[in-house]
């Protein structure tokens, strides 16, 4: 993956303005803006998205789910490259497996670029000196439907301290990469948030701050 190619692609998307999703994510649209995966240029998103267009749809809603999901996910691919191009760090064997992108040292982890979640109930300074809050709240309030589960993930946390656009901070993949190999550099298990969800299982968790 060219990811400095990448990264225009997603700044071309950051040049406009931003649209919210105007509802929840849910499978039923996602079903309907799976073109996403294949379309890796946001010219050619939004060729594709109009052409894809339900007849009952707003055109304008629909554009909007299609763009912020190709604006995520391509993010995320972006993210799991940086990943899996260091050292101790190996890429899920199934590709097509939700629970697990990657694993470090050994454990298995998904990953989930999030800006600071508007209706959590602390700041950022609150956040930062106990993680183990926020990750239990993104655990709790951010994934629905297929999404959601309680396995090992990693979050990263965008937060933007200058004009509080945290969203545009998915699109600087060059920027993120460095917040990654610094995490990674310091890496240890016994670092990790430990959370327990549902029959005694114990879910490993972390933050990669991304505060600019």
């Amino acid at each position: 993956m060219d990811l400095a190619q990448l990264e225009r692609e997603l700044h071309k998307r950051t040049l406009e303005p931003y649209t919210p999703w105007g509802q929840k994510q849910n499978n039923h649209w996602d079903s309907l803006t799976r073109f996403i995966y294949t379309t890796p240029t946001w010219n050619a998103l939004k060729r594709v998205a109009a052409q894809q267009q339900p007849a009952d749809v707003d055109p304008r809603r629909f554009f909007a789910y299609s763009a912020n999901r190709w604006f995520n996910f391509w993010s995320a691919r972006g993210v799991e490259e940086i990943f899996t191009q260091l050292d101790g760090v190996e890429a899920a064997k199934n590709p097509r497996d939700r629970l697990v992108d990657f694993s470090i040292d050994g454990i298995r982890f998904d990953h989930k670029t999030s800006v600071f979640p508007k209706r959590y109930p602390h700041n950022l300074t609150h956040a930062r000196y106990s993680p183990e809050t926020l990750v239990e709240w993104l655990y709790r309030n951010q994934s629905t439907q297929q999404r959601m589960h309680f396995h090992n993930r990693l979050f990263i946390v965008l937060y933007d301290l200058q004009r509080g656009e945290h969203w545009k901070l998915r699109a600087e993949l060059i920027w993120l990469k460095e917040k990654i190999e610094t995490y990674a550099r310091y890496f240890h298990p016994q670092k990790l948030v430990r959370l327990q969800f549902t029959n005694g299982q114990t879910t490993l968790s972390d933050i990669v701050w991304a505060i600019k």
